[in-house]
């Protein structure tokens, strides 16, 4: 399964953001890596800028750009807004959906839940990080899995904050995607509107 696999905490830093989670490299510098990354004048092309948050979707949620750019094709080709479709499309992936219930503490490791055969979506076994949920679908840790370190451990970190359009119950380790969430409510610091604008080039 093709996923990013470079240095994390210098993409953090480029971002200024944790994107890959908790970033002690991103607390004792914060700023871009490099000789430059110190400079505070950085003067930015509206194309750079544009770049930027493209680049900082794609590693948040974890995609190449092959993936990444079938995602806004369909986004763009759906009813609606094309910057919200996207941003729900991106929430609604298995991975990122086991990432929001707490079952993992980062997109990674739910990521590897979901291609290690720990997760059900309805009953059924799924294996596709890519899987997109649906109003009404239930996932479930297989009850093997339950006790698995990080699983109980990002369980008992797991900020008591509850997204609206989640349902979690951690003693049964079990959830269910209610609806699509409204972009106000997606806590990602990401400005689709620039992302819409650099495909639209």
């Amino acid at each position: 399964m093709a996923r990013y696999t470079g240095p994390k905490q210098k993409k953090a830093r480029r971002f200024k953001e944790p994107i890959f989670g908790p970033s002690k490299a991103l607390e004792r510098k914060p700023y871009g890596p490099g000789q430059h990354g110190r400079s505070r004048f950085q003067k930015k092309s509206e194309y750079s800028v544009q770049l930027e948050q493209k680049q900082k979707a794609k590693y948040t949620y974890g995609l190449l750009e092959k993936q990444f750019r079938r995602i806004f094709e369909r986004a763009n080709s759906k009813t609606g807004v094309t910057g919200d479709n996207l941003l729900r499309f991106l929430e609604s992936r298995l991975d990122n959906t086991v990432f929001r219930m707490g079952f993992a503490s980062t997109r990674r490791q739910a990521r590897q839940l979901v291609n290690h055969r720990h997760v059900a979506v309805n009953g059924v076994l799924v294996n596709i990080p890519s899987y997109e949920m649906r109003p009404g679908d239930v996932i479930t840790i297989r009850p093997k899995s339950r006790k698995i370190d990080f699983v109980t451990e990002s369980l008992d970190n797991a900020p008591k904050r509850k997204h609206k359009w989640l349902e979690v119950d951690r003693k049964l380790m079990s959830g269910k995607f209610i609806a699509y969430p409204e972009t106000e409510e997606i806590p990602e610091n990401i400005n689709v509107q620039l992302i819409v604008e650099l495909y639209s080039k």
